[in-house]
């Protein structure tokens, strides 16, 4: 008879706070490692501005096998589909604030595998952000294949009248506004109901960047508490542990490439980096073309950034702005070296890829609407599970969550986990790194 390890359970909630995101893989693996959390199968509630769910283009896929060479190649912006490839993590629940779609709102069912032409992973999906980086393949093109249940949810933050005024209220209003989910006898399907009624969150939308404010109401309206803790509970069991993943950027939120170039400047970049989609309903053909166009202009993009890099002279910057799609070019390096002699070209192009059919989001919150988004936060957690760990990142050091807030944002948040839990095994990751690090730049998330 085989011997089955039992799971173990942490007796405080270990919350890891690092600087990069990726760096809380480590963290997960030895969460795992530890058999609190299962070889396969995790689920993950991921709270962040951006999805994270990119693939590291040209990295092989077995890579994921060889846990430091992983660790060496993830960034910011790709580290949570490695660990789906690798048949860890098989649903993820993203989060976001109303300022972030980069992905359609809703339920998407994918593969996630390896490519049997390039040896890379990739992914069945045919939403954009997926196809816009030349991320997809078909089904039949996949070895390998992992299956990822990803569902995309809004959370609006909560209407100033039901937020908390300080934090020793916090856990009251909490109490008073949560309930505990229950489940119907005959819920088979893994369906959650509520038998109380949830906080009704008519959610008031501060206008942001141009953007009309926008009044939602009622127990099921997209954002609200009621549809948060509905959109997770149709994965989530009581007793299935999971892992709680925040990024700080989630509250407040940065494109930081947006301060290092000229409105001028990032109109061309859109230009240079623009992607067209397929037509909505889009056959085989159309999409296997719609990637390889993709693929080659990104390719063509970098290897022109990579020659400049190398020799900006008009002869350099002439060749390479006579290819199709291209002529942009030449306006945007003379108004690079119009400020700087020697442009970064490499971070040009960075910034490029993220100007593709959805800007990075850019919306940098008041105190008082963290305040409420922490709120929101609090209300759906408190109707959810208890986590077996928390990985949370700072993003600060490139500034996707502004430096002069990441602090005081981060202390609200771990005073509601602590509410939520208890006390908490807090672990900052974070603070052997110099903030004063002068290579640290944005990547492109």
């Amino acid at each position: 008879m085989s011997c089955v390890p039992l799971k173990r359970f942490y007796k405080e909630l270990p919350v890891w706070v690092v600087e990069d995101h990726h760096d809380v893989v480590s963290h997960i693996y030895r969460a795992i490692a530890s058999r609190h959390l299962p070889l396969k199968n995790i689920k993950m509630v991921h709270l962040d501005s951006h999805p994270d769910l990119l693939i590291p283009v040209n990295m092989a896929a077995d890579t994921v096998f060889d846990k430091e060479k992983l660790f060496s190649e993830l960034s910011i912006e790709n580290w949570i589909m490695p660990m789906v490839y690798a048949g860890h993590v098989s649903c993820v629940a993203w989060l976001h604030p109303y300022w972030a779609q980069q992905i359609r709102e809703g339920e998407h069912r994918m593969s996630v595998g390896r490519d049997s032409s390039t040896t890379t992973i990739r992914v069945t999906s045919t939403d954009n952000y997926f196809l816009s980086d030349g991320l997809y393949v078909s089904e039949e093109q996949l070895e390998n294949p992992q299956p990822l249940r990803l569902n995309v949810v809004k959370v609006n933050p909560v209407k100033a009248s039901n937020r908390s005024t300080s934090g020793r209220k916090t856990e009251a209003d909490a109490e008073r506004w949560g309930t505990k989910r229950a489940r119907t006898e005959d819920d088979t399907a893994g369906e959650a109901s509520c038998s109380e009624p949830l906080l009704r969150c008519t959610v008031t939308l501060q206008p942001a960047d141009g953007n009309n404010g926008t009044s939602l109401g009622g127990d099921d309206d997209v954002g609200s508490t009621s549809y948060v803790v509905k959109s997770i509970s149709a994965f989530l069991s009581e007793t299935e542990p999971y892992i709680l993943d925040i990024d700080l950027d989630f509250f407040s939120c940065k494109n930081p490439f947006k301060e290092l170039y000229t409105q001028e400047e990032y109109t061309i970049l859109k230009e240079l980096y623009n992607f067209r989609g397929p037509s909505p309903d889009a056959d085989q053909e159309e999409l296997d073309e719609c990637v390889d166009h993709r693929v080659h202009q990104l390719e063509d993009l970098e290897a022109a950034f990579a020659d400049l890099l190398e020799d900006d002279g008009e002869e350099t910057v002439r060749r390479w702005a006579s290819n199709p799609g291209m002529a942009s070019l030449a306006q945007l390096v003379s108004s690079l070296k119009s400020r700087n002699v020697c442009p970064d070209y490499e971070m040009v192009h960075q910034a490029g890829l993220t100007c593709d059919s959805v800007e990075l989001p850019h919306h940098i919150s008041s105190d008082e609407e963290i305040d409420r988004h922490i709120s929101a936060v609090q209300l759906f957690l408190k109707a959810l599970p208890r986590p077996t760990l928390v990985t949370m990142s700072r993003s600060s050091l490139d500034e996707y969550c502004p430096v002069e807030q990441v602090d005081s944002v981060q202390s609200r948040v771990l005073a509601v986990l602590e509410s939520l839990y208890g006390p908490l095994d807090l672990h900052k990751d974070y603070e052997n790194i110099s903030t004063e690090t002068p290579d640290c730049q944005p990547q492109a998330s």
